[in-house]
């Protein structure tokens, strides 16, 4: 699982990603584009709208365990999940089935 860096990456999937919101997270995605890492990529944001830097980077922490419970294949596709309130004490069976259901909406995985 590589990670995106780039800001303009970040502004592009965030003005042109499809999004999927769910109760505990929001999923954007958007296809890969061309000359970068076709493996597909992660994106994980905590807003300080949550709460202090310990909320917001346990959020972050559970939301990258659901991926990689998930063991998804993101290959070509750039993928963004936005932390939201009840993300860091939601239910992991309820969260990694949010997560399932989102990629299957967004059209990733089946």
């Amino acid at each position: 699982m590589r990670t995106i860096t780039a800001h303009n990456e970040i502004d592009r999937l965030f003005a042109g990603g499809r999004r999927v919101s769910c109760p505990a997270l929001l999923v954007l995605a958007a296809p890969t584009p061309e000359g970068a890492d076709r493996g597909g990529r992660v994106l994980f944001v905590a807003g300080k709208r949550l709460g202090p830097a310990v909320h917001r980077n346990r959020c972050k922490r559970v939301m990258r365990e659901m991926v990689r419970r998930a063991a998804a294949d993101l290959a070509g596709w750039d993928v963004v999940l936005v932390a939201r309130k009840g993300t860091a004490s939601a239910d992991p069976v309820v969260l990694d089935r949010s997560y399932r259901e989102a990629l299957a909406t967004l059209g990733i995985q089946r």
